[in-house]
């Protein structure tokens, strides 16, 4: 059985904080592999230590009729699982959700999203380190930047309400393509988010060396562009500004030069069903045993999600200067 769609429960964590957006990863693949985000070999899950996509709507409809209003599906890259656009299509048919939105790399979307906007996709935010072919490949290792950006062509084309590029800055690498970044999301009337480098999972690079704090991007961008700080919130971490004289907001979301644990709204669920309670610790719940164990009674997975909260720490503990990354998971494996 189920708990009725009314419930008055709330997910209120100790520190007093709801919890109103989930992310959910269903996939640890990606036909990239992004410097920060991957190693060049990576070892995928196989398919049966994966949820399935039943289990995954499932996840998802337990957690709206717990007061969550916002859920993102990330990856890997989402859009390679095979049968994703059913999911989508499930999740957007629920009543009391808000927002369904998607984080992509961008490399699936000139396929699919008109289908994405016809199944209730609101917004979407799509990786891009670099508008240069040669530098994207080397970020990504096996991109293509020319099928990205028809990929954002065709975002725009579908309509959706907001569309975002995310890009995460690295000294030495792509920090000269700020303004050109910023200049692209203005010509296509679309926001962009700058977001810092987090020390999660083994790189072949030193954090430390290739960190650019969003504090120095925003000094170099406002002596380039009139910036209106903005109240705009997105659900997430994002603080923005307003590029004057246009439709575009640049957001940073800076996990080391400002500290949002306060406000965090959040939690993740990875692919193997581990409900992390925050993105920089270790902590976190089994979901998938209660999911087939019980696949008639919710009652278990949502008494196993209620106490959660209490175990979600105050904030993450992110340090670059550490001889091991904070967390020796992948970005890919939690979920972007």
């Amino acid at each position: 059985m189920s708990i009725h769609a009314n419930t008055s429960r709330k997910l209120i964590d100790q520190f007093g904080r709801q919890v109103d957006y989930i992310r959910l990863s269903i996939t640890d693949r990606c036909d990239f592999r992004c410097v920060y985000c991957m190693s060049e070999d990576m070892t995928f899950l196989s398919r049966n230590e994966v949820l399935s996509l039943e289990e995954c709507a499932r996840i998802v409809r337990i957690f709206v009729q717990l007061g969550v209003n916002k859920v993102r599906i990330t990856g890997g890259e989402p859009l390679v699982r095979k049968n994703a656009l059913w999911l989508f299509e499930e999740v957007g048919k629920l009543s009391g959700l808000d927002e369904l939105v998607l984080t992509t790399n961008g490399s699936q979307l000139a396929k699919h999203a008109d289908a994405l906007k016809k199944s209730g996709v609101k917004r979407i935010n799509i990786s891009v380190d670099s508008l240069q072919a040669d530098r994207f490949k080397q970020i990504t290792r096996t991109g293509n930047l020319e099928q990205v950006l028809a990929g954002v062509q065709a975002a725009l084309a579908a309509g959706f309400e907001g569309i975002k590029l995310n890009t995460v800055l690295m000294r030495g690498t792509n920090d000269d393509e700020a303004e050109d970044l910023v200049n692209f999301a203005i010509t296509n009337r679309i926001d962009i988010s700058f977001i810092e480098e987090m020390p999660l999972g083994e790189v072949n690079h030193s954090r430390d060396n290739t960190f650019i704090s969003n504090i120095d991007t925003l000094k170099k961008l406002q002596s380039k562009y009139s910036l209106i700080p903005s109240t705009h919130n997105s659900g997430g971490p994002a603080r923005y500004w307003q590029v004057a004289n246009s439709a575009t907001k640049i957001g940073f979301i800076s996990p080391h030069s400002h500290n949002f644990c306060e406000s965090c709204n959040r939690v993740r669920i990875s692919c193997k069903g581990e409900l992390f309670l925050c993105l920089g610790q270790e902590d976190k719940v089994e979901l998938m045993p209660l999911l087939r164990a019980h696949p008639n009674d919710d009652t278990p997975i949502i008494a196993a999600i209620l106490n959660s909260m209490q175990i979600k720490p105050k904030g993450h503990d992110f340090d670059l200067k550490r001889a091991a990354p904070a967390v020796v998971r992948f970005m890919s494996h939690t979920g972007g």
